[in-house]
């Protein structure tokens, strides 16, 4: 392996670290910061620290922006406002655990999306993988009893993050459609798109809950969130789709409940449990099953 291609999965590794360091932050400061508050504060930070950089290259790209502001709007709505805000408000009722590997079927949910939505052509083979992700995932937020299915007894912050994923994915795919503008002035706009689409809602939940205490761990996780799961995780994980393409670069998704097990255990204390461990077969094996064929092919 070369240098620079072993930079670019080092690289790989830092955005699934930094997600996974979100979603146990959102669980661990669950009790500080109402979950809107959180979203809104993370994206203003980000957006805050990207302008000085970034307004000149967006002032140039201004006119593909107006041109194409149907797709950055929806872009921004799933990707930033919504997906963010309903993984911070599941974190209030389920586990840190739970949030994390319910993302790994965001891979699954793209292969779906982009069939329904392009006709993507999809092997039988490729479709199993699919379902087996999807079996994980139901294993995971059923917390292993099939039972809870007839009694539709789930967390409501399971639920939440289902709906998060299905956005996400729907963003992934959508990405297609965005204006050929530079990554940054694509991240600055779509920045904007989120702070300004949270900005009624964080002020409808400051009139529904307790003021912001600014105390250190606050600070610290406004802080954390604001930087490195927004702006350096999408930093290098554009970068590593364009050097080595979104299908082997999308794998490095599923490293978050791995990472976020690791944290939720040491940082939290959250138990490990047995469905956890099955979930994560059906997982990984639905993502080994789906790229099977690109391995075996002969090379051109």
């Amino acid at each position: 392996m070369s240098h620079h291609s072993r930079g670019i999965y080092l690289l790989l590794l830092l955005p699934p670290l930094f997600w996974a360091g979100n979603s146990v932050l959102a669980r661990g400061i669950a009790e500080l910061i109402p979950p809107i508050a959180l979203s809104f504060w993370r994206w203003s930070i980000a957006l805050a620290v990207l302008l000085p950089f970034t307004w000149r290259q967006t002032r140039r790209d201004w006119p593909q922006i107006k041109s194409g502001w149907k797709s950055i709007l929806l872009l921004g709505l799933l990707g930033i406002a919504f997906f963010n805000t309903l993984l911070y408000t599941a974190a209030h009722s389920t586990t840190a655990l739970n949030i994390t590997l319910t993302q790994s079927v965001t891979p699954a949910l793209i292969v779906l999306i982009s069939f329904v939505l392009f006709h993507e052509k999809v092997s039988r083979l490729q479709l199993v993988a699919v379902l087996l992700c999807i079996l994980g995932a139901a294993y995971i937020v059923m917390r292993g009893d099939w039972q809870r299915l007839q009694q539709l007894s789930f967390v409501e912050g399971d639920l939440l993050m289902l709906l998060a994923v299905f956005f996400y994915g729907l963003y992934t795919v959508l990405l297609r459609k965005r204006p050929p503008i530079h990554p940054l002035s694509f991240l600055t706009s779509t920045f904007s798109v989120g702070v300004l689409a949270l900005l009624p809602l964080y002020l409808w939940e400051l009139g529904q809950s307790a003021p912001l205490v600014l105390n250190r761990p606050v600070l610290l996780a406004l802080g954390y969130v604001g930087l490195f799961p927004s702006i350096v995780a999408y930093l290098c994980w554009n970068r590593g789709i364009e050097q080595i393409g979104a299908n082997r670069a999308g794998l490095f998704i599923n490293l978050i409940p791995l990472f976020a097990a690791l944290m939720a255990v040491i940082f939290l204390g959250e138990q490990f449990q047995d469905y956890h461990l099955v979930g994560m077969l059906f997982i990984f094996s639905g993502l080994a099953l789906f790229n099977w064929p690109a391995r075996s092919r002969p090379a051109a």
